[in-house]
């Protein structure tokens, strides 16, 4: 079903604020998935935090113009699947990585991040981001490895002075 004018413009429109606030965005080939693996793809993606819409290339095109993602405009050929990562950066990628393990059809073909363009090779990096929860994991296990060391050393010359006395 075609599109008139106003319709056009709402899907523009909604497309160009989701760009605005999006971290990362992955557009992929989708021809040859089913109608059930497109189901659980969405149902999958609104649970992880992740916009997924087939629109055509000229109104994702006039939806990314301003945004980060301009500069993917010369990528998009063929039929896409756009997938941007609304609360965590690499979410858009685990998901187009684990539905392309089922479904060889489905290829990322333009990967961006941060206002950087890269091929779609480049799923797998976006994918093994940390989640928002890992990162600060993380970050707290630095911080905490310092005052860990100085707890064991003093456990240790404690340990020395009681076995002395």
């Amino acid at each position: 079903m075609a599109l008139n004018l106003s319709q056009k413009q709402q899907v523009v429109a909604e497309l160009a604020e989701v760009a605005a606030k999006a971290h990362s965005l992955v557009a992929a080939e989708y021809a040859g998935i089913t109608v059930d693996q497109m189901t659980a793809m969405r149902k999958k993606a609104r649970e992880t935090g992740v916009f997924l819409k087939v629109v055509k290339n000229t109104l994702a095109s006039r939806a990314v113009e301003g945004t980060d993602y301009e500069g993917v405009k010369d990528s998009l050929v063929g039929p896409l699947l756009y997938a941007f990562s609304m609360e965590d950066p690499g979410a858009a990628g685990r998901l187009i990585k684990e539905f392309a393990k089922a479904n060889d059809k489905l290829q990322a073909k333009v990967v961006s991040i941060g206002g950087k363009h890269y091929p779609g090779a480049h799923l797998d990096v976006l994918a093994s981001l940390p989640t928002r929860d890992q990162a600060l994991s993380m970050l707290l296990s630095v911080l905490v490895e310092p005052a860990t060391r100085v707890a064991r050393a003093l456990k240790a010359i404690g340990e020395k002075q009681e076995a002395a006395a």
